[in-house]
């Protein structure tokens, strides 16, 4: 990425608080877990410790009498991690899809859209937890489900670029020199098509976390891993009598899903040349 991407980037204000704080994140997701001196799952305290009442105890303990700082830290890596993954399985999916769509058309692309508005035709949190369902919660189903229901727009996204870019005369050059479809597909045509997908990827993970969040919520979470959604969906009936327990888990969601998102506003600005004609 040139300089000019970057002086656009930069010149979106939210864009760059929001680096700032998955940055946070990402540092607290990383070395949080080998710094935390108690484990998220151990019972360390008396239940409903208030915040700041013990020392040690930062964020209080939860109805269990478990740290709830150390849970917001190791909840930080596997939301994180489902986010991530599953935006990349995600991704090799329909940017697969919609490039041979987009580039073959005719019965290949009839065929593929058919297939894709199937996934589509389906509201994607239920579909989300019916397969997490059925395939048992755990970390790799949760990324499974969430990749299953995130391609389709991709897909739709990549056959839009792919069936414009196809007709541009730098692609008939390729073709007319003899390159093989697949070298003219990912040499020629997908790099040109990397700024919008670039954009929704940074949305997919944002999307991601709040799904992983939600199915957490719903006690559809891996069992065997600490997450954000599941301290929010274990602090719903006691509320009123133990406010943080969901307070800093879903502050840390929503921090982190607002950054994502401004993070994209930013990449779409950095990407857009158009907006070097604007006044600095």
């Amino acid at each position: 990425m040139n300089s000019a991407f970057w002086r656009r980037f930069r010149r979106n204000k939210g864009a760059v608080i929001g680096v700032a704080v998955l940055a946070l994140v990402a540092v607290v997701a990383l070395v949080g877990p080998s710094l935390a001196t108690n484990d998220p799952w151990a019972m360390v305290e008396q239940p409903f410790l208030h915040p700041w009442s013990e020392p040690g105890l930062a964020l209080g303990t939860d109805a269990l009498g478990r740290d709830v700082l150390a849970g917001v830290v190791y909840g930080a890596r596997i939301s994180l991690l489902i986010g991530l993954v599953s935006t990349v399985v995600a991704l090799l999916i329909g940017v697969t899809v919609g490039a041979l769509a987009g580039y073959f058309g005719g019965w290949v692309d009839v065929g593929l859209m058919r297939f894709t508005e199937l996934f589509q035709s389906v509201p994607s949190f239920a579909l989300a937890i019916v397969l997490v369902a059925i395939f048992q919660p755990s970390v790799y189903s949760i990324v499974t489900a969430i990749a299953i229901v995130s391609w389709p727009p991709v897909a739709r996204l990549v056959r839009g670029e792919f069936l414009t870019l196809r007709q541009r005369d730098f692609v008939q050059a390729a073709v007319l020199a003899g390159e093989s479809t697949p070298r003219i597909m990912l040499t020629q045509i997908l790099p040109n098509a990397m700024s919008p997908i670039i954009v929704m990827a940074s949305l997919m993970v944002a999307t991601a976390i709040l799904l992983e969040s939600s199915l957490s919520f719903l006690g559809l979470g891996d069992p065997n891993q600490m997450s954000w959604g599941y301290m929010v969906g274990a602090a719903r009936t006691v509320l009123r009598q133990a406010w943080w327990m969901a307070v800093f888990p879903g502050a840390a969601i929503v921090l982190t899903v607002l950054a994502l998102n401004l993070v994209g506003e930013g990449l779409n600005d950095g990407l857009n040349s158009r907006l070097d004609g604007r006044s600095k």
